[in-house]
């Protein structure tokens, strides 16, 4: 990625569009050119607005100067809607006359123009947003890169100041209603993310909320989670995950439609996903047909849509398990250089499927921060709870365990509570722990249970062997106790921690026994 940048030279053209979520259709459209030496912009856009400052809760926790009553959050977008701004994009001119044999490298020429000026839109923006606007409390200018170190970083003009909360929600189809049009954002929200972007330590935590979750909605009462986008939109919504997560605050929130992540599978080419076992069915109430084979296969966006919504397994959490898969593929898969020359069609199709109130330069910042990200920065966890019983409730629901809860809020959000303290007291050699073979040593399972029973690790119990081998053993955090995770990882002496709920629904954390074991024990004999 750096290197394609470096080696490249010469004026860019490309059409930038100011648009509006609520007034699809009705954006400004303009030209400008940048300089690849100068990254400075010769004909500048025309000023941008402002993303809304986002509050949830009684307390005044996120960077918003003004208090905003019950009732006025109630509304949110449901009748006032928020400002949004988008990506600049690039387009087609196919205007240019010429020798017809230089077409192929005039389009060459374009493609590489076009992903370049993506990482350099914000030099052409940076210095007029900064002179006609104040930058948002969450934003600060760029100024601690190298002008011998930076690479493609130094292209962006503005950091994260502080660390950030983002409320991310994919939204279910609503039958009829126009692409890109506020009623296809009023649907039940079919995936639940609370994102902590964090500079101090340059991470990223995600916390999947299942959509089945039993919480308290304003206005209506005891219902799921799912419910509260349809209620009062994504105020509500945001309000209703913040006091179910002890009142942590929500600075942003992003809604995008559920077309968009199939969309995007496709234009990067694909993704890389283990289908642990045939998935076989044809679902009537989504009107989807699923049919999947076992093993390691690249999913086109129809089959990833298959894959996340699969329910023959553990129903909606499963499906959070899924997603967790789908998005650590995505993300690897939109860290390699050849998805490059697909950024310009990545940032059209997302326009017209996200709604947010993030502003231009708050985007620009995410995005500078983001290509700083290392795989091992990212941490996935699930809402610890259980599933309702079958008599329990009228219908079925995710359950949250408080303490699970007060836990994965204090170690992914930095959120106390007297209650979570007492937690943060336990021996790690209390945590319930799942031991899951991947060899071909169909005892190995055995002693690795031996082996922890010396060193006072009984509270482990066996399931079925995972099918695809790996190569070292991975001690998965099902509940997000990162404490135990190192602990545990310190006592193996080998084998990584895997910070996402992809183990064992009933554990705390899943032992993966890999190869790495086996070596071991083969090294000791000799």
């Amino acid at each position: 990625m750096k290197e394609a940048v470096k080696g490249f030279r010469g004026n860019l053209r490309v059409e930038y569009t100011n648009v509006s979520s609520n007034s699809p259709g009705n954006g400004n459209t303009g030209v400008f050119v940048v300089d690849h030496d100068s990254a400075s912009s010769q004909q500048p856009p025309p000023q941008t607005g402002r993303g809304n400052n986002f509050h949830t809760g009684e307390r005044k926790k996120g960077w918003g100067n003004e208090s905003v009553d019950a009732d006025t959050r109630r509304r949110g977008d449901a009748e006032n809607g928020n400002s949004t701004q988008n990506f600049a994009h690039p387009s087609h001119n196919n205007s240019s006359k010429g020798n017809p044999t230089n077409l192929p490298f005039m389009r060459w020429f374009f493609w590489s123009g076009a992903f370049v000026l993506t990482a350099m839109i914000s030099a052409a923006l940076g210095a007029t947003l900064a002179l006609v606007t104040p930058l948002s409390p969450l934003i600060a200018p760029n100024q601690g890169i190298s002008s011998e170190g930076g690479g493609w970083r130094r292209n962006f003009q503005y950091d994260l100041a502080r660390p950030v909360n983002i409320l991310v929600m994919g939204i279910d189809r609503v039958m009829d209603a126009p692409k890109g049009s506020s009623e296809a954002l009023a649907g039940r929200s079919d995936t639940i993310l609370l994102l902590r972007l964090d500079p101090t330590d340059n991470s990223v935590r995600m916390l999947s909320v299942p959509r089945d979750t039993r919480v308290e909605i304003p206005g209506v009462g005891l219902a799921k989670i799912n419910d509260a986008n349809v209620e009062g939109g994504s105020a509500l919504a945001a309000r209703v995950v913040s006091r179910t997560l002890n009142d942590v605050p929500i600075d942003r929130y992003v809604r995008v439609t559920s077309d968009a992540f199939r969309e995007l599978v496709d234009l990067v080419g694909g993704i890389e996903v283990f289908v642990p076992h045939p998935m076989k069915y044809t679902d009537v109430y989504q009107n989807l047909e699923i049919d999947l084979e076992q093993g390691w296969q690249t999913l086109n966006g129809d089959q990833a849509e298959q894959f996340a919504r699969y329910r023959k397994e553990n129903g909606d959490i499963g499906r959070v398990q899924r997603q967790q898969v789908l998005l650590k593929a995505l993300r690897q898969r939109l860290a390699s250089p050849t998805v490059l020359p697909r950024l310009p069609k990545l940032i059209r199709v997302m326009q017209q499927y996200i709604d947010t109130n993030l502003s231009l330069e708050e985007i620009l910042a995410l995005v500078g921060f983001s290509l700083e990200l290392e795989q091992d920065d990212l941490k996935m966890v699930l809402l610890p709870g259980r599933f309702s019983l079958k008599d329990e409730y009228e219908a079925s629901y995710w359950l949250m365990d408080p303490s699970g809860r007060d836990r994965v809020v204090r170690e992914y959000f930095q959120e106390t509570s007297e209650e979570a303290q007492a937690d943060n007291n336990r021996s790690p050699n209390q945590v319930r722990i799942a031991i899951q073979n991947t060899t071909d040593d169909p005892e190995l399972s055995y002693r690795v249970a031996q082996y922890l029973a010396q060193k006072e690790f009984y509270n482990v119990y066996f399931v079925k062997d995972w099918p695809d081998q790996l190569r070292q053993t991975q001690i998965i955090v099902q509940q997000g106790d990162l404490k135990a995770a190192a602990a545990l990882n310190k006592v193996l002496g080998l084998g990584k921690v895997e910070a996402s709920s992809t183990g064992d629904l009933r554990s705390e954390l899943t032992i993966r026994i890999g190869q790495d074991w086996l070596d071991r024990e083969l090294r000791i004999k000799n």
